[in-house]
């Protein structure tokens, strides 16, 4: 019988964090450019680039997703987010225009993720960055899923390369469904199995029939 050490657990939606998943794990550690808004005592040693023994107010310093977020307070000025380049609004333009000619993955491979969790810090652009990041995903989901319905047997490291994290994933659950349609086609296969959406959907249904 076939084990796996690992389960895999599937990351969050939106601004909620799965702290099962490594994905949420990886992405907690992307860093953020900041700003503090007060002085940090005996703090010195985060900022490398420094001898000081304290990080004085206006320090300007990179850090990771979930310090940030444990530090910010919207009513007490300790910490200001800038937003990372992706996100601004001169590349909020260039996904507007035509988001599949961009490399997500050199961009950054949580683009995803990261800009949903930037909505945790109040930005008068939170709102346009929500729309672009909604917008790319749509903008990208036909061709990355048409990219994994089409390429069958053939080397597909060109086309994961510029995906995003969740592109992957979602291009992997497309591969893997063609090449079980295509060993069924063949006669390799048996017999076809319901998804595991339908299957719950039937027992949310036969649950809701006994209540």
């Amino acid at each position: 019988m076939e084990t796996q050490s690992y389960m895999p657990v599937p990351p969050g939606v939106g601004m909620e964090e799965n702290f099962l998943s490594l994905d949420d794990i990886l992405l907690s550690h992307e860093r953020l450019p900041c700003r503090t808004e007060s002085a940090f005592p005996r703090l010195g040693f985060l900022e490398k680039s420094s001898d000081n023994r304290d990080i004085p107010e206006g320090t300007k310093m990179e850090m990771p997703l979930w310090l940030a977020k444990g530090l910010y307070e919207r009513t007490r000025r300790v910490l200001s987010v800038e937003l990372p380049k992706v996100y601004r609004e001169g590349w909020r333009t260039v996904f507007s225009a035509d988001p599949t000619v961009v490399d997500l993955h050199k961009m950054g491979p949580y683009y995803y993720g990261l800009g949903s969790q930037l909505l945790h810090f109040h930005n008068p652009e939170n709102a346009e960055i929500a729309q672009t990041v909604l917008q790319t995903f749509i903008g990208r989901f036909r061709r990355t899923m048409d990219s994994a319905q089409n390429a069958y047997n053939e080397d597909t490291s060109a086309l994961v390369e510029p995906l995003d994290s969740l592109e992957r994933v979602l291009f992997k659950v497309g591969q893997n469904g063609l090449n079980a349609f295509q060993r069924w086609e063949m006669g390799r296969a048996s017999h076809l199995t319901a998804s595991s959406l339908v299957v719950n959907y039937r027992k949310r249904k036969i649950t809701d029939l006994q209540a």
